[in-house]
């Protein structure tokens, strides 16, 4: 056997046998419903900055007083970065308004348009040109 194929064999034998982590970057009508627009009142629990998404964890209080915490997926840490939204600025206990979408599994997952905060700034939160609504959120549809 050559160098080369040696070389070829332990090369395949490296990414046969190594664990690699996949997180695929999807698109919104993937997971999100355009149909089903929802809006989230409550305070930040975490913000996880992650990619290929940030998710910011809420607590939302329903009409019957009950309890429940969502999870609204934004865009990239890097977008949010850039548009004004940092770890500091989403703290647990911040109080936030979400418009979004619910998730197609209906689960208490929405995909974050537009983020209000207490004092009145209005942020845009989600990706762009991944075939979510033209909702006019997105600053760059105008």
């Amino acid at each position: 056997m050559s160098f080369k194929q040696i070389s070829m064999l332990v090369g395949l034998a490296l990414a046969i046998c190594t664990p690699v982590q996949l997180s695929a970057h999807h698109a919104f009508g993937a997971e999100f419903d355009p149909n089903r627009p929802l809006i989230l009142r409550g305070p930040v629990l975490k913000v996880e900055w992650v990619n290929p998404h940030a998710w910011i964890h809420l607590e939302v209080t329903k009409e019957d007083g009950s309890k429940e915490s969502w999870m609204v997926e934004g865009g990239t840490p890097n977008t949010l970065l850039r548009r004004g939204i940092n770890k500091n600025s989403l703290k647990p206990g911040t109080f936030i308004v979400v418009d979004g979408y619910q998730s197609k599994d209906r689960s208490n997952r929405a995909n974050g348009r537009d983020i209000t905060f207490a004092d009145g700034r209005k942020l845009f939160m989600g990706s762009t040109g991944t075939g979510a609504p033209k909702d006019r959120s997105d600053p760059t549809d105008q």
